[in-house]
C-alpha cells in the first residue's frame, strides 16, 4: 500500500468514490449510541494499518477514531483467535510501522497483530467484570465467525449479504411489531435477487433430485449449516438493524431446534416452504 504496488492500492487510492460506500448516518448513529451507552467499541481488521485508515476515512470520516475504543490492525485473523500471546503478541505503531512486542495491553488504543487472549485481558480490566461479553460482527464464516465462537465463545453476528438476494416472509412476530421496533430498514429492502446463482441456486438450499419417480428433496448446504451453528443471528447489513432500540431483543439460532430462529429481518425464502423437512448436508 506504501510503495503503491500492483494495480490494487493505486486504484483505490485514486478513485476510493469508485470502490467504497460511505457509511449511512443511521450506522454512524448507532456505533455513537452504543458508545453512550457504555459499551467497548472495537474494531479488528487483518488490513494493515495504512489502508485501513484510508477505508475508513473515506467510509466513516477523518473522526472515524473517535468511534471506537480499541482499533487493531493486521490482526491476521483467524489466527488472532487461535494463536497464543507467545505466538502472536501485541505491537505498537508509529507512522503505521510495527515497534515494539507488548507483553500485555494495559490501555485502550491503536495496535497491531495480537490475539484475542491478551485483547479480553484488557476487557476485565476496562468493563471491571470477569467475564464481559463480546459480541462480534464479522462477514467472513473462516475468518470471523467461526473462530470467535469456537475459540473464544464469543456471541457472533454475521453480516451475511446473500440475505438480500434469498428474501423470506416476515414472520407474523415481526409483523406485528410496532413500527418503531421494526426499525426504517424494513420499510426499504432491495428487490433484485441478485446474490442468487443462476449455476449454483441458492446459497442455503440444494435440490437433490428423488430415485425414480421419488420427489425431489431439499438439503441444507454445508454453508447454511455454519450459519446456525456458530452464529448467534445473521443479518444482511448494519443498517438492517441500526435503527432498533439498544434493548431489543433478538431470536438466536440457539434458542430452539429451527433452523431459521437467528435469521433477521426474516429467515431466507429457501428456508421457508417446508422447514420442517429440510435436512442438514
Amino acid at each position: 500500500f506504501l510503495e503503491d504496488c500492483g494495480m490494487y492500492f493505486p486504484e483505490v487510492k485514486n478513485n476510493p468514490d469508485k470502490y467504497l460506500q460511505r457509511c449511512p448516518e443511521s450506522v454512524k448513529k448507532w456505533l455513537k449510541q452504543l458508545k453512550s451507552a457504555g459499551k467497548i467499541l472495537l474494531l479488528i481488521t487483518s488490513s494493515h494499518s495504512d489502508y485501513c485508515r484510508l477505508l475508513c476515512e473515506h467510509i466513516l470520516g477523518n473522526d472515524f477514531e473517535d468511534y471506537f475504543d480499541i482499533v487493531i490492525t493486521n490482526a491476521l485473523k483467524p489466527g488472532f483467535f487461535s494463536h497464543t500471546p507467545n505466538q502472536r503478541p501485541f505491537r505498537t505503531l508509529e507512522n503505521d510501522e510495527e515497534q515494539e512486542t507488548l507483553l500485555s495491553l494495559d490501555k485502550p488504543g491503536w495496535y497491531s497483530q495480537g490475539n484475542a487472549v491478551q485483547l479480553y485481558e484488557l476487557l476485565k480490566k476496562m468493563t471491571g467484570k470477569l467475564d464481559p461479553k463480546v459480541v462480534y460482527f464479522g462477514d467472513s464464516m473462516h475468518s470471523d465467525i467461526f473462530p470467535a465462537r469456537h475459540y473464544s465463545n464469543w456471541e457472533t453476528v454475521f453480516i451475511l449479504e446473500e440475505l438480500l438476494g434469498d428474501k423470506g416472509l416476515v414472520t407474523a412476530e415481526a409483523e406485528a411489531e410496532p413500527l418503531e421496533k421494526k426499525g426504517k430498514y424494513m420499510e426499504d429492502q432491495p428487490q433484485t435477487p441478485y446474490f442468487i446463482s443462476k449455476q449454483w441456486g441458492s446459497f442455503f438450499v440444494d435440490k437433490l433430485p428423488g430415485l425414480e419417480n421419488a420427489e425431489e428433496t431439499s438439503v441444507c448446504t454445508w454453508s447454511c449449516r455454519c450459519i446456525s451453528t456458530y452464529s448467534t443471528i445473521a443479518i444482511p447489513s448494519l443498517e438492517a438493524i441500526a435503527d432498533l432500540p439498544l434493548d431489543y431483543r433478538f431470536t438466536r439460532f440457539s434458542s430452539n431446534s429451527s433452523a431459521t430462529a437467528g435469521y433477521y429481518p426474516s429467515p431466507p425464502g429457501a428456508l421457508l416452504p417446508s422447514e420442517e423437512s429440510l435436512t442438514m448436508k
